[in-house]
C-alpha cells in the first residue's frame, strides 16, 4: 500500500521559467484608454478635446497597422518587449551609467547591531559577505524560493543576474555577460574582486569547494587593507566605467590593445561574483537620516567601483554599508530580496560570528596590474574629471519611523495607495499642482517579465487632493462627489 503522505519536494528556484506565460500585447483600445486617462489631470478642457481627436485618428488609422505588428511579433517570441527595453533603456543609452543610470543606496544594519564605529569595517564587511556568499549559493543550488504574488510564480531570471554579471562597453551598444550558472548547469566562477585606494585584487571565496568564513574573509580583506594603507595610490583604472559608454568602450579597446594581460584582468573582473569596494569616507549617518551614505553609495569616488558590475558592495570605514549596481541586468527589488535577507541573518546573529575562529591555509589575494601607456592614463585623467565635473546629486533620505504599513492596513488602507496619495497631496499643497511622476509596476507574471509604468497622479487622485486643501469639505462631501 503506498503512503498516505509523500514529503514535500522544495520548489527549485528557476522551475517554474518554462512554464511561465508569454508577455501579453494590451488591446489598442486599452492603451490608448489608458493613455488618455494619464493625460488628463494636467490638460485644459480644451487640450484634452485636442489630444482625444489626435488620439481618435491614431486609433482609426496607423495605430491599427501598428498594433498588427506587434501581435505578429508577439506570435514570436515569448517576451515582445524584452529585447527593446533592454536595448532603448540600457544598452544604446550612451550617457555615462555610474551617474545615470545605476541605482544603489545605503545598508540598514547601523539601525540596529551595527552603529557607525571607527575600526570595524573589515571584520562587519567579512560578515556581510560570508552572508552575501550564502545567498548566492542558495542561487547556485536553487535553493531559494521562487517569488510568487499568492500562488502564482513570478520570474526569476533576474536573480541570475545578481552575481557573476557586468555590463561590456561597446562603441555603438553595450552587451551583458553574465557567467552565472547553476549547480546543474556546471561550473560557476566563484572568485571576488576587492577594490581599495584605486587598487584592484581577487582572491576565490571557496576553498576546497567551501565558502570562507568571515574569518576567513577578514584575513583575506585585511591583507588587501594593509597593502593599500602602507603603499602607494593605484591607478584607479575602474574610474574608466563611469565615463561616456563610446569613450569607455574606445578605451577598453585601447587596453586590450596595449597588452593582451589586461583583457585577462577586464575577464576576470567581470566574471567574479561581485566587488567589494573598501571606501576611505565616513558618511556620518544615523538611523533617522541615511542622506549622506545614500549620497556616497550613488556619487562616491569611481576609482573603486566596477560601475558596470550588477553589485558592488560598498564598505565605509565608519563601519557602515552601500551598494551601487548597473541596471541593465536586473530590476532594484532583486537587490532588495537580497539585501532583506543580508538584514535578517545579521540581526539573527546580533552582528556577530559565532563560528569557528580557525583560518585554513589558502593563496593570498592577488593584485591585478593593468599595463597602462600615456593615452590610458589620460582616458582614466579624463572620466575622473567628467565624473568629478558631473556630480551634482541634491538628495535626502530619511527613515520615516512614526508607524509603518500595518497600521495603514489596519485602517483598511493598501500600503502603497497610501505613500503615492500622500506624495500627491505633499506636491499639491507645495506646489499647488499635482505632480507627473510613475510608479514601477511589475510584469513578472510573465515569462521575463521587468518592469511597466503606471501613472498614480488619477483625476481621483486630483479631486481627493483638491478636497484636503478644501476646509469646507469633509467626509460626507467627499464620498458624494
Amino acid at each position: 500500500m503506498a503512503s498516505r503522505v509523500s514529503e514535500s519536494v522544495p520548489e527549485r528556484t528557476f522551475q517554474y521559467q518554462d512554464s511561465l506565460p508569454p508577455l501579453p500585447v494590451p488591446s489598442l483600445q486599452s492603451s490608448l484608454s489608458k493613455y488618455l486617462d494619464a493625460v488628463h489631470p494636467f490638460a485644459t478642457e480644451r487640450e484634452f478635446a485636442a489630444t482625444v481627436n489626435i488620439v481618435k485618428k491614431f486609433q482609426d488609422g496607423i495605430g491599427k497597422e501598428l498594433h498588427q505588428k506587434l501581435l505578429q511579433r508577439a506570435r514570436n517570441k515569448r517576451n515582445w518587449l524584452e529585447e527593446w527595453w533592454l536595448d532603448a533603456a540600457y544598452l544604446e543609452v550612451r550617457i555615462p551609467s555610474q551617474l545615470n543610470v545605476n541605482f544603489g543606496g545605503p545598508a540598514p544594519y547601523l539601525e540596529h547591531y551595527w552603529p557607525p564605529e571607527d575600526g570595524t569595517c573589515l571584520q562587519r564587511a567579512s560578515i556581510s559577505t560570508w552572508y552575501s556568499l550564502q545567498y548566492w549559493n542558495l542561487l547556485h543550488t536553487e535553493r531559494l524560493a521562487p517569488q510568487k504574488s499568492g500562488k502564482t510564480p513570478f520570474d526569476m531570471d533576474q536573480f541570475r543576474m545578481l552575481f557573476n554579471t557586468c555590463k561590456v562597453p561597446g562603441v555603438k551598444k553595450d552587451s551583458i555577460h553574465n557567467y552565472f550558472q547553476t549547480e546543474s548547469e556546471g561550473a560557476c566562477p566563484s572568485h571576488l574582486v576587492v577594490m581599495c585606494r584605486g587598487r584592484i585584487f581577487t582572491f576565490n571565496a571557496l576553498h576546497d569547494g567551501q565558502i570562507l568564513t568571515p574569518p576567513e574573509l577578514l584575513r583575506q580583506l585585511s591583507y588587501v587593507k594593509e597593502r593599500c594603507d602602507r603603499e602607494p595610490l593605484g591607478e584607479g583604472v575602474a574610474a574608466l566605467t563611469s565615463d561616456e559608454r563610446t569613450r569607455w568602450a574606445k578605451a577598453r579597446e585601447h587596453l586590450i590593445s596595449i597588452d593582451p594581460h589586461n583583457e585577462s584582468i577586464l575577464e576576470t573582473i567581470q566574471s567574479s561574483l561581485f566587488v567589494i569596494s573598501l571606501d576611505e569616507s565616513r558618511p556620518h549617518s544615523t538611523p533617522e537620516n541615511y542622506t549622506n551614505m545614500t549620497v556616497e553609495a550613488l556619487a562616491g569616488n569611481p576609482t573603486i567601483r566596477w560601475g558596470d558590475k550588477s553589485y558592488n558592495s560598498i564598505v565605509f570605514s565608519d563601519g557602515t554599508f552601500g551598494s551601487t549596481c548597473d541596471h541593465a541586468p536586473y530590476d532594484a527589488m532583486v537587490l532588495v530580496s537580497m539585501c532583506w535577507y543580508l538584514d535578517q541573518e545579521i540581526k539573527a546573529a546580533e552582528g556577530k560570528w559565532k563560528g569557528s575562529d580557525r583560518v585554513r591555509q589558502m593563496p593570498l589575494p592577488e593584485e591585478l596590474l593593468f599595463t597602462l601607456d600615456e593615452k590610458a592614463r589620460s582616458d582614466i585623467s579624463h572620466a575622473k574629471q567628467q565624473y568629478l565635473e558631473s556630480v551634482n546629486l541634491q538628495i535626502v533620505c530619511y527613515a520615516f519611523t512614526a508607524f509603518g504599513k500595518s497600521a495603514i492596513r489596519d485602517k483598511k488602507l493598501h500600503p502603497d495607495t497610501f505613500v503615492q496619495l500622500a506624495m500627491q497631496l505633499a506636491y499639491y499643497r507645495l506646489h499647488k499642482k499635482l505632480g507627473s511622476c510613475y510608479e514601477t509596476a511589475t510584469t513578472r507574471k510573465f515569462f521575463h517579465g521587468r518592469t511597466e509604468t503606471m501613472r498614480p497622479c488619477t483625476q481621483e487622485a486630483v479631486n481627493w487632493c483638491r478636497a484636503m486643501m478644501d476646509p469646507t469639505c469633509n467626509v460626507i462631501t467627499v464620498r458624494c462627489r
